[in-house]
């Protein structure tokens, strides 16, 4: 079980880094309402331009921990906790949107790794 605990901490991790830092001006077909890049999408959910990069820093920072977990088992349950409860977030942005469900299911993937490395128990 520690293994996947492992496993879906690091993919969450890795997922959120790749949207922050590699998707963050793309148009992905996952961006909710019409936006085609996350300032647009931040825009769509009536949220700032600083809320954006709030969110974004804390997104990040919590997906670092959570790849460091892998070296300080200790990080592992907080920051897999934390990423779930921003995701809820996430996914409740899509709904206020009225998103179609497959732009939710990416905020739903990295919810379940999250959920799923926080609950797990480590030693």
């Amino acid at each position: 079980m520690h293994i996947l605990a492992k496993i879906a901490q690091s993919a969450a991790g890795l997922w959120i880094l790749n949207v922050w830092f590699l998707r963050f001006n793309k148009d992905t077909g996952y961006r909710g309402g019409d936006a085609s890049n996350m300032k647009e999408e931040f825009d769509e959910y009536g949220l700032s331009e600083t809320a954006m990069y709030a969110v974004g820093a804390t997104k990040v920072g919590l997906a670092s921990a959570m790849i460091a977990a892998n070296w300080v088992p200790k990080l592992a349950r907080p920051a897999s906790g934390a990423l779930a409860a921003m995701m809820l977030g996430a996914i409740g942005m899509h709904v206020k949107v009225k998103d179609p469900i497959k732009r939710s299911l990416p905020a739903i993937a990295v919810f379940g790794l999250s959920a799923l490395s926080a609950a797990i128990k480590r030693r």
